[in-house]
């Protein structure tokens, strides 16, 4: 299966980078490199790209789809979450922009065999990195009713969650639970009909909390976008595309707190905290898909775009 990816709000993310042709860029995301090739298309003789994914199979066919542009092109394997370290060993300090496109791709959903899709009956995977050992098999197989209930209400805010975690451990404890078509039928039973008839496919939400449990993406998410906000160049650009509330709020937050970092009580006439202000949150909305591309692609409808730009100050 060939790796395909409709790039969400792919113009309005390449305006919001403001590229610079002799800019270096980073795409965190890599994916099948849609938003990397306009990238590229932009940059001068000088400019460069640096690609990261941790999935093998988006980086081959990242590379393939980026190779007229090799000369300025750097590919890694990797997770986001390091960076730092990727840009480090390439002897880059700094950079003029970044793009994270979270959550799964096009690819990853429509391969059944990723086990990411409730649509088939396949064994249960998930791995966004297919070098880990764990998959979702292992959570929905090996945690307890009380971790199950926790990740299913918070990861996929489900009002369901307790009774989900429930039926899953009642149906484990006759036979494991081995394929998507298992799961599936065991959130179905423990969502009442009514609900099941208006609402969208019952077994989302769950499918979504353990992906996300999994593969820790709103750990990374949290624990690395300061240091990300830190490695740009003055003016340089970080643009998200984030799919869910969750991430949404994370993004929103750490860029709130990045242009006002102020704890100085509200009464003090004057800051002596002595918390900089790292730049600016461009968008004091996130940016939306528009009508054309909702028509066109359902899979945007929940994608929201943040951008942030790095001000150093004097």
């Amino acid at each position: 299966m060939e790796f395909v990816h409709k790039s969400i709000m792919l113009a309005e993310t390449i305006q919001a980078l403001h590229i610079k042709p002799e800019g270096i860029y980073v795409d965190g995301t890599l994916g099948g490199a849609g938003h990397s090739l306009e990238i590229v298309k932009r940059l001068g003789p000088s400019g460069r790209l640096i690609g990261i994914d941790q999935d093998g199979e988006a980086i081959e066919a990242a590379a393939k789809r980026l190779e007229p542009y090799k000369e300025k092109v750097t590919i890694v394997r990797s997770n986001y979450a390091q960076m730092k370290k990727v840009l480090c060993d390439l002897s880059i300090h700094k950079v003029d922009g970044i793009l994270l496109d979270l959550g799964v791709s096009s690819y990853q959903l429509d391969n059944a065999q990723r086990g990411f899709t409730y649509r088939e009956d396949v064994p249960l995977d998930m791995r966004m990195d297919q070098r880990q050992e764990k998959t979702a098999r292992d959570i929905v197989n090996d945690y307890s009713e009380m971790e199950l209930y926790r990740i299913i209400r918070n990861y996929g805010e489900d009002k369901f969650a307790k009774n989900i975690a429930k039926h899953i451990v009642m149906a484990r404890e006759k036979k494991p639970v081995e394929t998507t078509g298992q799961l599936t039928d065991i959130i179905r039973a423990a969502i009442p009909a009514k609900v099941r008839a208006g609402g969208g496919h019952p077994a989302k939400k769950t499918f979504q909390a353990i992906r996300i449990e999994l593969n820790h993406e709103l750990d990374v998410l949290k624990n690395n976008l300061e240091d990300m906000i830190d490695l740009l160049n003055d003016g340089g650009r970080i643009c998200i595309i984030t799919f869910h509330s969750l991430e949404d709020r994370i993004v929103k937050n750490i860029f709130r707190t990045a242009e006002n970092p102020c704890i100085c009580p509200p009464e003090f006439p004057v800051c002596v905290c002595g918390r900089k202000s790292q730049g600016k949150v461009i968008t004091r909305k996130p940016i939306v898909p528009g009508e054309e591309e909702l028509r066109e692609n359902s899979r945007s409808k929940s994608a929201k775009l943040r951008v942030f730009e790095r001000r150093i100050s004097e």
